[in-house]
């Protein structure tokens, strides 16, 4: 995963596709997950879980809203050994993810950030 060069803040749109039946499963990693990313200035400040018919049968179990205060945080959290421990877990209940990186920007009408 690329950075962004600097130690700016930066948000993650996170998309995560849970395998069927595994539900108990993810929601223990991601509880745990979130504690560990807390520790290196990481919070998923929302999640969305999406309605509505999925676009060529593909829809995420759930959409997160991360932040760090830097990217060097969360390169940090991704090579946390206790984080690194939970990968089994991880595996039994994603079945894929997709991240976007970016960093924090105004929303339109409010002026520059």
């Amino acid at each position: 995963m690329t950075t962004t060069g600097d130690d700016r803040a930066i948000v993650l749109l996170v998309e995560l596709f849970v395998h069927p039946g595994r539900v108990d499963e993810f929601r223990r990693f991601e509880t745990e997950a979130a504690r560990i990313m807390r520790r290196h200035g990481g919070r998923i400040d929302r999640v969305i879980r999406p309605t509505g018919p999925a676009q060529n049968d593909i829809l995420p179990h759930e959409i997160h809203l991360v932040s760090f205060a830097s990217a060097a945080g969360f390169e940090a959290y991704r090579a946390d050994p206790e984080l690194r421990a939970l990968a089994p877990l991880r595996q039994s209940a994603i079945a894929r993810t997709q991240i976007t990186m970016g960093v924090d920007a105004s929303p339109y009408g409010t002026g520059p950030r």
